[in-house]
């Protein structure tokens, strides 16, 4: 089944008297842990959205430093945090590599600032199935839903004014 011996390579990154039973043990203990991580993650996000985070006039910037130095800097952290999940994800994708890839990859892609963002957000968590699973979840924490932006009723300026 399995070779007779670890290659010298791998051993010398091993504990003494480790052999391919342990080795895919810590595989399989790394890959539900890193699941388990990457899926309470992505909840603890979308329970924490505001519920008119996917409209159109939802303002993203409202929430950044107003000073520009702390602005640029939350910028490079956001987007340098973003590239090492991305890179992280990448390396999890990879044949024998245990580790959520694909929802690591996702969760650098929502941290980042680049041009078309919302309109993948939206267009991703749009999709009426995961739509549904997102406000499932936030009811279960008492989250009100989140508004979907294909719905979105128009409202008549003359229902505005009181």
């Amino acid at each position: 089944m399995l070779a007779t011996a670890i290659p010298t390579w791998l051993q010398t990154w091993l504990p003494d008297g480790w052999g391919w039973t342990q080795l895919l043990i810590l595989a399989v203990v790394l890959f539900f842990s890193t699941m388990l991580l990457s899926l309470l993650s992505v909840a603890i996000v979308i329970v924490r959205l505001p519920e008119d985070y996917l409209m159109p006039s939802y303002d993203a910037k409202a929430n950044r430093p107003k000073h520009p130095v702390l602005r640029i800097l939350w910028l490079i952290a956001r987007n340098v945090f973003g590239i090492l999940l991305v890179a992280l994800g990448v390396v999890l994708s990879l044949p024998g590599v245990p580790g959520q890839g694909l929802l690591t990859i996702f969760m650098g892609l929502l941290v980042m600032d680049f041009p078309g963002k919302r309109r993948l957000e939206r267009w991703m968590i749009g999709r009426p199935t995961l739509l549904q699973a997102a406000n499932r979840l936030r009811a279960r924490w008492n989250r009100p839903p989140l508004q979907d932006p294909h719905r979105a009723e128009v409202v008549a300026p003359e229902e505005l004014t009181p």
